[in-house]
């Protein structure tokens, strides 16, 4: 079938449908191009992504080739919308449609417009993949610069090179074009798309686009999912196993970058769903591989408000919330779980406190316990700690006097039930003490006000505070204590009536 004239949308121009249709004689006269069409493929363009104007130079030269006319033409009706103003062409003009978008083909033909539907996928793999084996845990491509993979797996990796020659700006162009076609056809989702940066899930990998001039040249970086692991995988304890399924609806999966947190939550995720659990998430990118029965929503894409409202009256029976990042993420995750919604939330954290930490200041100490109940640790790929939070009523430690009891968290350690640290308010400030002695000894400025008084004096991570009932020795290099002494002894003295407790200086050793 052939028409004379056709309106062409964006899809069909970027996909290449429209030049196959010149090409192969099924538009004789005219290819009728909409104003907004030209004018989003223009700011593409500018934005990185260069596939429509790329398929627009090949719609031109295929026109010529055959002898018709390329017209540019407005809508009567001005919108923001290229697809709306195509359409509305098509209908006001009595032209035909060429379109490889699913939604706007059925569209037009239930108004009667006669459409010509094109190609919506490609049948090659993507142009990436040739970086990959099966060991490719990232590729990292940048232009003037040779390809390079981390190989191996998450805790347990090397960078190395794999091109001999560097690679040329126009081979990574390709690449990110095949990427971009792929994502427009319906392979995968463009996540997040910025001025300098494009976010694109596509299949098992996540493609980051950068472009100048927010990065110095272009890189593309690709991470795929090496590991599909379940939960009896991880060789859990039984205490712990039945602690997830019957007990633990606040939990944190904490690591640092690449440790193995996403590929955890994964694998408990579809740990509840043979639960028969409901499960949902929020994530940003869309990169947990989850059957379809979980509903995967995107941060992105939505608002904190539009989520927290969906999630509040849907009421899954756990929400995993991966990458949070900002007070508006900690914000939702409290706000649910305070609502009876089971949390999961991936944080990236160096030490397994340090993720609790992350709630302080954002979240009312007494109410922490309620928010986050279990906290797993992973480091290497594996489960490496595991604490559980209790609120308890009892004079911190450290300090002796009755009237100083008050609310106190405890972290314990899940597999020894050992009290290694306690979180609680004094005055306006809260406090979080590492109850083992090493640790105190290794980070006592984090932890003591007395930091406050001589840390403007010696460098704290020099100094060893070592509590004992009523007393606290200070361990202060020999060379500083005639400083120490002359300048802090007063305020320390006033420390000691506020707290009640005798401070001690004494040289460290």
């Amino acid at each position: 079938m052939s028409v004379e004239e056709a309106v062409s949308d964006l899809s069909s121009i970027k996909s290449g449908f429209m030049a196959d249709l010149v090409l192969g004689g099924k538009i004789t006269k005219r290819v009728i191009l909409p104003d907004l069409v030209l004018e989003r493929i223009r700011k593409d363009s500018e934005n990185g992504d260069i596939i429509g104007l790329d398929e627009l130079i090949k719609l031109k030269g295929a026109a010529d080739q055959v002898g018709i006319e390329i017209k540019l033409m407005a809508g009567k009706r001005r919108s923001d919308d290229p697809d709306e103003v195509a359409l509305e062409l098509s209908y006001e003009g009595g032209y035909a449609l060429a379109t490889s978008n699913e939604s706007l083909a059925k569209a037009a033909h239930a108004i009667g417009i006669q459409v010509l539907k094109g190609k919506t996928k490609l049948t090659s793999p993507p142009a990436f993949l040739k970086y990959f084996t099966k060991d490719t845990m990232s590729i990292h491509l940048k232009d003037g610069t040779r390809a390079r993979a981390k190989i191996g797996k998450p805790g347990s990796w090397q960078l190395v090179e794999i091109s001999k020659e560097e690679i040329p700006k126009a081979e990574i162009d390709r690449i990110v074009q095949d990427i971009l076609e792929r994502a427009e056809g319906g392979e995968g989702f463009l996540e997040v798309k910025r001025e300098g940066s494009n976010i694109v899930m596509l299949n098992d990998s996540r493609i980051i686009i950068t472009f100048p001039p927010f990065s110095d040249k272009l890189e593309l970086t690709i991470t795929r999912k090496i590991a599909d692991l379940e939960i009896e995988d991880y060789n859990l304890q039984d205490v712990l196993i039945n602690r997830l399924k019957e007990r633990a609806e606040g939990i944190l999966i904490a690591g640092a970058p690449g440790m193995g947190k996403t590929t955890f939550a994964q694998a408990l995720a579809k740990f509840y769903l043979r639960q028969s659990k409901i499960v949902k998430t929020i994530e940003s990118p869309r990169d947990l591989h989850l059957p379809a029965i979980a509903t995967q929503y995107s941060k992105t894409r939505s608002s904190s408000e539009e989520l927290h409202d969906v999630l509040l009256l849907s009421r899954p029976d756990y929400t995993f919330f991966d990458e949070m990042r900002d007070t508006d993420d900690f914000k939702i995750f409290t706000d649910l779980r305070l609502a009876g919604v089971g949390m999961v939330g991936v944080i990236h954290a160096t030490a397994p406190i340090d993720s609790i930490q992350r709630f302080l200041g954002r979240v009312e100490l007494g109410v922490i316990p309620s928010v986050i109940d279990t906290v797993i640790f992973i480091d290497k790929g594996r489960v490496e700690k595991v604490y559980e939070l209790e609120t308890t009523v009892k004079i911190p430690h450290g300090l002796t006097e009755s009237d100083l009891t008050r609310p106190v968290v405890q972290v314990k350690n899940f597999e020894t039930g050992e009290v290694e640290y306690e979180i609680y308010v004094f005055g306006e400030r809260t406090f979080v003490v590492p109850m083992r002695q090493r640790e105190r000894a290794r980070a006592p400025a984090a932890f003591s006000p007395i930091s406050k008084i001589i840390g403007k004096f010696v460098e704290m991570d020099d100094v060893e505070i070592i509590t004992k009932d009523r007393d606290i020795t200070i361990m202060i290099p020999p060379e500083s204590m005639g400083l120490v002494i002359k300048r802090c002894r007063k305020k320390l003295q006033r420390l000691e009536d506020k707290l009640r407790v005798r401070i001690v200086l004494k040289p460290k050793v």
